[in-house]
């Protein structure tokens, strides 16, 4: 009959049979052969500790021969000295408790000296009246998991020194970036007027806005007095930025200061600095150029106007916000980059502000501001025009504190420093409005 219970022979029958004897014969293992080459290591021992039987596994691993342990050793002598002391402070204890333990980590020592990491499961056998009898105990060799567990612990300290110090380079690193911010910002305040002064008749305000604390910015301007009642003013930008822009800003500063003094014409001032960048930078590996715009203030105490004379080289142009509510730029067609050609040409243009008018001189960080959901578009002189004239009629200071929320709003879309100089004539005229610079 075959395996399916069919009275018909099958191919192979022979064969089966022959497995069947085979594997028969596997399972003819006597119970003294399975408990002496268990995979596992096997002992029992007295109520004492005394080993009264031990498997061969286990003798293999201690190499030791069996009349060297049965009935001369305990079991707690198998063991190291930190295992012997927990045996009896903790596994003994609790096995005479509980009756039956499982799983304890002990380390076994060798014949050679060694030590076999174990765990250790041990069972009290009792009696039919319930008193202990004797002690069974299983011992499964835990080398690998040892290793495992000593290479999981390697690397997890490996990490966390690595951890540790990501964290002391990302410190560092963060203090590196708060002094060079603290050194950058107080830089910055050497190449710009902490505060303007009194301008009589005219409302002052200026503003920095910073786009980057670890770049130094290359935007600059002033306002100082030039003698019979007049007043120079300048704002510009420098190509480029870090320390090299700050020396050429410092450059432009103090060239612009001295030219101003020896013309009145702002368009002669701008011709002076534009010889004085092309001879020390053009020569150079580094040539920098500059856009600006230079102006003289003149105001009339008695009309209440300020007359304004202004010339641009490259610089976007200047808007007029009326008291009327209207705003215009001051276009300067054919003005020139600064510094680049020996003989540039610099455009001028005059203007009068009477009672509620402001002058706003920018740099192009303010109309390249990144806008949008996804920062593709520059906000662009027409945006620019259409909020000067939402803001229109308004004074100097209110105007710098308007264009300040704004360059908040463009967040992470601001690439690039802004200066911002406003210049107005208050409608109430009978004292003097102090300039005062909103720092930022």
């Amino acid at each position: 009959m075959d395996r399916a219970g069919n009275g018909s022979a099958t191919p192979g029958a022979g064969d089966g049979g022959a497995t069947d004897a085979a594997f028969t014969a596997l399972l003819e293992d006597s119970a003294e052969e399975l408990y002496e080459s268990a995979p596992c290591g096997y002992l029992s021992t007295l109520m004492d500790g005394t080993i009264a039987k031990i498997n061969a596994t286990l003798l293999g691993w201690l190499g030791l021969r069996r009349e060297a342990v049965v009935g001369r050793l305990r079991f707690a002598d198998l063991l190291t000295v930190g295992g012997k002391l927990y045996h009896e402070t903790h596994f003994a204890p609790l096995l005479r408790m509980q009756g039956e333990i499982n799983g304890i980590a002990l380390e076994i020592k060798t014949h050679d000296g060694g030590r076999l990491p174990v765990l250790v499961s041990s069972v009290v056998k009792h009696g039919s009246r319930g008193d202990p009898l004797l002690i069974r105990t299983t011992v499964f060799d835990a080398s690998a998991r040892r290793a495992y567990e000593e290479e999981l612990l390697h690397r997890r300290k490996e990490a966390e020194r690595t951890r540790a110090e990501a964290d002391e380079l990302r410190r560092r690193a963060e203090e590196d970036r708060a002094r060079l911010a603290e050194a950058l910002a107080a830089l910055q305040q050497t190449l710009l007027p902490e505060t303007f002064p009194d301008v009589p008749g005219v409302e002052t305000a200026f503003s920095y806005h910073i786009a980057s604390a670890l770049q130094l910015g290359g935007d600059f301007y002033d306002l100082f007095p030039v003698g019979e009642g007049r007043w120079a003013f300048f704002i510009g930008d420098v190509c480029g930025k870090g320390p090299q822009a700050a020396a050429v800003t410092s450059l432009i500063r103090y060239t612009l200061r001295t030219a101003v003094l020896h013309t009145s014409e702002p368009a002669t001032a701008l011709a002076t600095l534009n010889i004085a960048l092309h001879e020390r930078y053009t020569a150079s590996d580094d040539p920098r150029y500059c856009t600006a715009v230079l102006g003289v203030l003149e105001p009339d105490a008695t009309t209440g106007h300020t007359a304004v004379r202004l010339a641009s080289g490259g610089h976007p142009p200047a808007l007029v916000l009326r008291a009327s509510g209207e705003a215009d730029f001051l276009a300067t067609p054919g003005g020139m980059l600064i510094g680049v050609l020996t003989d540039a040409h610099f455009a001028t243009r005059t203007t009068t502000l009477g009672p509620g008018d402001t002058l706003l001189l920018y740099t192009d960080g303010l109309t390249e501001a990144r806008t949008g959901a996804d920062r593709g578009s520059l906000y662009g002189a027409e945006a620019l025009h259409a909020f000067a004239e939402e803001q229109a009629p308004t004074g100097a200071r209110k105007l710098v504190d308007a264009l300040n929320g704004l360059l908040e709003g463009f967040g992470d879309g601001l690439d690039d420093d802004t200066a911002l100089v406003a210049l107005g004539v208050p409608d109430d005229r009978p004292t003097p409005v102090h300039g005062n610079g909103l720092a930022r």
